[in-house]
């Protein structure tokens, strides 16, 4: 039976377009086959580079036995999490409510009016270790609908109610900074870094908070964690990037995909980390540095599409030597490969600085960096690796542009290279907002998603929020205030489209008919929640476009999370941030406005200087020519005797300005 995906812009869906499972795409007209027919929905979520998607889809969805049970029960739609995240959020709530954990592939099953009534993740077609197979599942729940109406409607009734959004946040004590830092350091794994465990993720954005804080402990916490994911395993130490996490808490198996969010956001966490090590530490700034820059090189080369925007990611599985499909075997190495490819005299002279950890057939493992390293060679022999890697077979790349993913890389590109002093990355972001502006924004619309220049689902508010947040930080770097200008028109449109009654942001404008539980994610997951971001946002344009009405909103937005911050604080990441800037603007150290009018287009030490040192929440301007933007910021302001020049300004108190960047510290974090 043909099925209905064939003219999707989404690659996961297309993937599934052969498939013998009659499969609709999220929208109407499966709601409405389904109440025709009289038969529940079955929603089946998950995207092009998850591996155990992949794995449900050989086991079951290409089954034609299997599918034959499953058309006859249900109505199925297919969902590309990426491409619809509300309707991601909204399902995982009720996996997560009904089952206590969550994952990809998400199947949930719903009444033809869209209440979810049962819910899991991965099935096996048959019973196998403890879960229940799919046939018999789908066959037991079909039946239940037939012979238990009543019961199964009562049930989706009771689980849409418990899923219902409050309408006012509720009252919280404010919370003290450190007894936050106190909570987060509970999970904190102090031998190999991170938190939690034997799985680890990343989670960027908690590093991000705990570098806002830069007390001896929170410090310590981000700088041997971010130490360690570079070293390890998840760091792909031969061709650059990180994968999605680690199976084990020393970060040497990783789950293999590679994601554009991930590698975007790590890359301003590398950078944020390498800014607040001192000095006389260089060999750990020459880690965090070294990452940022293979991680560039690797987008650069693998990620990169024809229209200049940046692909979703990388799959995990590829094909070995002989042909089978199998997880990682892209990216692992045995000592007999690696003396195959330098020699055994450049083998022998690499042995004591990485560390191979056989966890595969043919003692094959991940590369992982120990000790000093001497950087020229070593990244000259990853070079050679990688060269010899390039004959393998690569994995499939998802060729979507997402919205919210690129911008999270134009504002990992210009904090990295504002910080590192790499401006042709600052220049790489101006051609990738160019592009991204040009592809998905058209008269007040913008797209979330598009296909080889097809263009697919509408913008959801992380992608407001996150165009509005790198576009401002875009302007700060180039001078270029037209940037800045569209910040402050996307982040209105946001604000109209998004707001919810409580002050946060819901995923999704509240119209949609289909879903009956409401998408409004106030937690951090591997990225910041949408609420999260619109606070950034808010507070970057707010300051640089003089809004005072983006500042209140993100103050109100700012206190609706806080009860999230206070009984989560290590899934709250960038709220956690939020509220550790603010405590130490109540104690003096305001965010800043950062002015200065230079003399060139390429960045000063003045201007790298305060990109290196402003505090958490400060906003930074250069003003190269006479750019008319920025509000009154450059008023009155230009370069004293030909050299670039700043301004320290926080509210209505400006400092004296400064010309020397060894004169800058002083002003920048100055209390008043």
């Amino acid at each position: 039976m043909p099925n209905h995906l064939g003219e999707s812009a989404s690659p996961y869906l297309i993937q599934h377009a052969a498939n013998p499972v009659d499969w609709f795409p999220w929208g109407e007209e499966a709601f409405d086959v389904a109440r025709r027919r009289d038969v529940p929905v079955m929603v089946s979520v998950g995207y092009s580079s998850c591996h155990w998607c992949h794995v449900m889809a050989l086991e079951s969805f290409s089954d034609p036995e299997v599918a034959e049970v499953i058309n006859a029960n249900v109505v199925s739609v297919k969902v590309d999490r990426e491409e619809r995240p509300e309707v991601d959020a909204a399902l995982m709530q009720v996996t997560l409510a009904m089952t206590g954990q969550g994952g990809w592939p998400n199947t949930v099953f719903l009444t033809p009016e869209g209440k979810p009534f049962f819910a899991g993740t991965y099935f096996p077609p048959m019973r196998r270790g403890g879960l229940p197979g799919f046939v018999e599942l789908v066959e037991a729940l079909g039946e239940a609908w037939r012979e238990r109406r009543d019961e199964v409607v009562s049930s989706a009734e009771a689980i849409v109610e418990h899923l219902r959004p409050v309408e006012e946040a509720p009252e919280a004590a404010r919370p003290i900074a450190g007894e936050l830092i106190e909570a987060v350091g509970a999970d904190y794994d102090i031998v190999h870094g991170g938190f939690g465990g034997p799985t680890k993720f990343p989670n960027a954005t908690l590093l991000d908070a705990l570098l806002v804080k830069g007390d001896p402990t929170s410090l310590d916490m981000a700088q041997n964690t971010c130490e360690h994911l570079v070293r390890g395993g998840i760091f792909d130490q031969v061709g650059g990037g990180f994968h999605r996490y680690s199976t084990d808490s020393q970060w040497v198996v990783p789950h293999f995909e590679k994601m554009l969010y991930d590698n975007a956001l790590l890359l301003a966490t590398m950078a944020r980390c390498w800014r607040r090590t001192a000095d006389h530490d260089p060999d750990r700034r020459d880690l965090y540095s070294h990452a940022a820059r293979r991680t560039v090189a690797w987008l650069n080369r693998e990620m990169r599409l024809p229209n200049g925007l940046y692909a979703a990611g990388l799959d995990a599985d590829s094909d070995d030597a002989a042909g089978h499909t199998r997880e990682g075997i892209y990216y692992l190495w045995n000592q007999d490969l690696i003396t195959d490819a330098l020699g055994s005299d450049e083998a022998e002279w690499l042995r004591p600085l990485v560390h191979l950890e056989p966890f595969s057939d043919n003692d094959l493992g991940t590369v992982q960096l120990r000790g000093r390293v001497e950087w020229e060679r070593i990244n000259a022999d990853m070079d050679t690796l990688l060269e010899a890697r390039s004959r393998r077979s690569a994995p499939a790349r998802d060729e979507k542009a997402i919205t919210a993913w690129n911008a999270m890389l134009i504002d990992g590109l210009v904090e990295a290279g504002m910080v590192l002093r790499e401006w042709s990355w600052v220049k790489q972001a101006h051609e990738l907002a160019d592009s991204l502006w040009r592809a998905h924004w058209n008269d007040g619309m913008l797209l979330r998603t598009s296909f080889h220049d097809r263009p697919g689902a509408p913008a959801v508010c992380e992608d407001y929020a996150w165009i509005a947040l790198s576009f401002a930080g875009l302007a700060g770097a180039t001078g270029e205030s037209v940037w800045l200008d569209r910040a402050v028109k996307v982040l209105d449109e946001a604000v109209a489209r998004f707001s919810a009654a409580d002050g946060s942001f819901l995923d999704v404008e509240e119209d949609s008919s289909l879903l009956t539980v409401t998408a409004h994610t106030l937690t951090d997951d591997a990225c910041p929640s949408p609420t999260a971001v619109m606070v950034m946002a808010l507070r970057r344009v707010g300051l640089m476009a003089q809004r005072a009405d983006f500042v209140e909103r993100a103050d109100k937005a700012s206190a609706a999370l806080l009860p999230v911050v206070t009984a989560t604080p290590r899934f709250s990441g960038w709220a956690l941030a939020d509220f550790l800037t603010a405590d130490e603007a109540r104690r003096g150290l305001k965010p800043a406005g950062v002015v200065i009018a230079e003399t060139t287009d390429e960045p000063s030490d003045l201007a790298a200087a305060a990109w290196r040192m402003a505090p958490a929440g400060s906003a930074i301007m250069r003003r190269v020519h006479d750019d008319s933007g920025f509000g009154t910021w450059f008023n009155e302001r230009a370069p004293r005797d030909d050299r670039p020049t700043c301004w320290v300004c926080r509210g209505t108190v400006c400092f004296e300005p400064v010309t020397d960047y060894l004169d800058l510290k002083e002003p920048l974090w100055r209390r008043v």
